[in-house]
């Protein structure tokens, strides 16, 4: 990368997000940065040759064994992620990088954010937000990003967008349809977990009032909405797809489901080290000083070594 006046206009993170996400489980990171022989001149990432994305191969028929590889590598990710008290808020086909191995990778960090910092509804391409979002519940947790998880499981199982909203209330229709009509301890928890300011206050208020609004309907059967699914698959999905966020899986619960069993290896599953510090982004520095950390990141640069999963077995995508 070149440093000019404007190169740092166009980054949605400093160096320290992409550096600190660095990891065996999933999230694209790098893996080496060449120092330049003379210092604040051109740096050279290299990551990882990825030769698509799983959006471009959505049209193409999973086998079961390619959705667990495939899901099973996502939630490593976001268990790393998750682990560095950061939220990616914008899980989608589009942001998963894959290659002909079948090695995923978790893509555009460019809406990621500290779990405990204050959020918006604005985030995750409406097809994959998950309805807490939908709903403005501003302090949201990790497990918007299982929601995520699961449409994008469910949509390699049938080839077809799970929950396909026009916008923000169709959406959320959509996903009453699947979820079924919550009850009255359903309201009371966006009550409970109500936040501050005119415009957040009129989006719940608009979506609490539609929700009552509606009948009473039940669940719908997952085994029928997914009948090509194994069981294990359908159980896995109603536990990711569920509406109340408190009983949602995390990453970390999501990885012990039986399902993954023909490839999960625990000591893939890492953590972070420690929190992401994400200060930097609140500095305001000159563009001197800007080189001067990224060659600082670059100097104390430590590659991680690739290790294969024991658990695979030459998988292809095609």
């Amino acid at each position: 990368m070149r440093m000019s006046s404007g190169f740092w206009m166009s980054l949605p993170q400093p160096p320290p997000c992409a550096t600190s996400m660095t990891c065996e489980s999933g999230c694209r990171g790098f893996q080496d940065i060449c120092r330049p022989y003379l210092p604040l001149g051109s740096n050279y990432l290299v990551m990882p040759f990825m030769q698509t994305d799983l959006q471009k191969i959505m049209g193409m028929e999973f086998s079961e064994d390619k959705i667990q590889y495939l899901v099973y590598q996502m939630l490593k990710g976001l268990k790393y992620i998750h682990s560095a008290g950061v939220i990616h808020r914008d899980l989608k086909p589009g942001n998963l990088a894959v290659n002909e191995d079948c090695e995923l990778k978790i893509l555009d960090f460019g809406l990621a954010r500290h779990a405990d910092a204050e959020m918006t509804g604005y985030v995750v391409t409406r097809w994959y937000r998950a309805p807490e979002v939908i709903l403005s519940w501003m302090r949201y947790n990790q497990t918007v990003d299982i929601w995520s998880v699961g449409c994008i499981m469910a949509e390699m199982l049938t080839g077809k967008t799970l929950f396909k909203g026009k916008d923000y209330l169709d959406q959320l229709t959509q996903i009453l349809k699947v979820t079924g009509v919550p009850g009255a301890e359903f309201v009371q928890k966006l009550n409970d977990k109500a936040v501050s300011g005119s415009w957040a206050q009129a989006d719940q208020g608009q979506a609490k009032s539609y929700i009552q609004s509606l009948p009473q309907s039940p669940k719908k059967d997952f085994s029928q909405l997914f009948p090509r699914a194994s069981p294990q698959a359908v159980d896995l999905l109603e536990k990711m797809l569920e509406l109340d966020v408190d009983k949602r899986l995390t990453a970390s619960q999501a990885l012990t489901h039986p399902f993954f069993e023909p490839f999960r290896d625990p000591e893939e599953e890492t953590e972070a080290q420690q929190p992401l510090d994400d200060s930097l982004e609140h500095e305001k520095l000159t563009v001197d000083e800007w080189k001067q950390h990224i060659y600082k990141e670059v100097v104390n640069f430590s590659p991680i070594a690739r290790k294969d999963s024991r658990r695979r077995s030459g998988m292809k995508l095609q």
